[in-house]
């Protein structure tokens, strides 16, 4: 029998990931909604979500190197007992290999993008496009400041709603693998509002990330439809502008679904079939994912570095694992 420690606080799991979170993205593991799976034996967490038979799990588990395969162990065995599977969602290449070494089918899901920020420049003519558009979007007037949520909560929710509708009525707000406004992580975040003329009409938020390469995690971003084209260039420009010269050192643009596939980056343990499903997505997962759009927005930027990302299933690959990670992250 597995011994859960019961009742995880949010400044236990904040703690963990300050002290183990090597994931650019481990900040995410405090969305409101996530669970966690502690063990005594361990000073580790993991998070998951439970979705029909499976826990849907984000991240590696979270804890010093030579405790991972332990906590790894302890959720297995706590998954079983409750006659469920393990499906772990963006693994890093470190995960992978354990992962793969503990029984399950192991294949690259998509990419991460960083910039380093003491060598991040936009001179010269590679990002002439990119400083006009930034150009263009402050000659509409526009105007960037930090504010604080509570501050402008009202502004938030209408930026979100009319960005949700020129998404289209079917359309969902994607969960778990992106960021949130508000709950209790909202007092590590930073978000970056944008007027024009006074009215609101983007925003990003930015999340804190820990590890060997610290610095802010490019979060959730909304705009309303009608925007100029460069406001959120021009809001991020602001913000790396401010993490640099605060001397943050990376500003980590995130996960990106279907991108930067390669065989080299597969490994022991990838499955055949699902690797050609991801390369199907990728050329045709625009409904499913909007990566290419993602990807130009990311690589504009040049990231200094791009870090493949890993989907594992605890034994072999499952069509109806797949679908759970879908439903789960509200991609359909």
């Amino acid at each position: 029998m597995t011994t859960v420690d019961e009742g995880t606080s949010f400044d236990a799991v904040l703690n963990c990931l300050r002290a183990h979170g090597e994931n650019p993205s481990a900040f995410l593991a405090l969305n409101t909604g996530n669970e966690y799976f502690t063990t005594r034996a361990v000073d580790g967490v993991v998070a998951y979500r439970r979705a029909g038979r499976y826990l849907i799990q984000f991240g590696g588990p979270f804890a010093a190197p030579e405790d991972q395969a332990a906590l790894l162990t302890a959720f297995l065995d706590f998954a079983g007992e409750q006659r469920r599977r393990v499906v772990a969602i963006q693994l890093q290449r470190s995960d992978a290999e354990l992962y793969a070494e503990s029984g399950f089918t192991v294949n690259q899901v998509g990419g991460s993008y960083s910039v380093h920020l003491p060598e991040f420049t936009l001179r010269g003519t590679r990002f002439m496009k990119l400083r006009n558009k930034i150009s263009r979007a402050r000659r509409s007037g526009l105007e960037v400041s930090e504010v604080p949520l509570e501050k402008c909560q009202q502004d938030i929710e209408t930026i979100d709603r009319q960005w949700l509708r020129g998404k289209g009525r079917h359309v969902k707000e994607i969960e778990f693998l992106v960021g949130q406004c508000g709950g209790p992580a909202q007092r590590e975040r930073r978000l970056l509002l944008g007027r024009v003329e006074g009215v609101p009409v983007a925003y990003i938020s930015y999340s804190p990330a820990y590890g060997s390469r610290p610095g802010w995690l490019h979060d959730l971003s909304r705009r309303v439809p009608s925007v100029a084209p460069g406001v959120m260039e021009a809001i991020n420009l602001q913000a790396m502008e401010t993490f640099k010269n605060e001397g943050a050192e990376w500003l980590h643009f995130g996960f990106t679904p279907f991108t930067s596939l390669s065989p080299d980056h597969e490994v022991s343990s990838a499955s055949r079939g699902t690797a050609r499903f991801m390369r199907f997505l990728a050329d045709h997962g625009e409904k499913v994912y909007p990566a290419a759009s993602q990807l130009a927005y990311k690589e504009k930027w040049n990231p200094h570095l791009v870090l493949p990302e890993y989907l594992a299933f605890h034994g072999r690959a499952r069509f109806g694992a797949i679908w759970q990670v879908l439903r789960v992250t509200k991609s359909v």
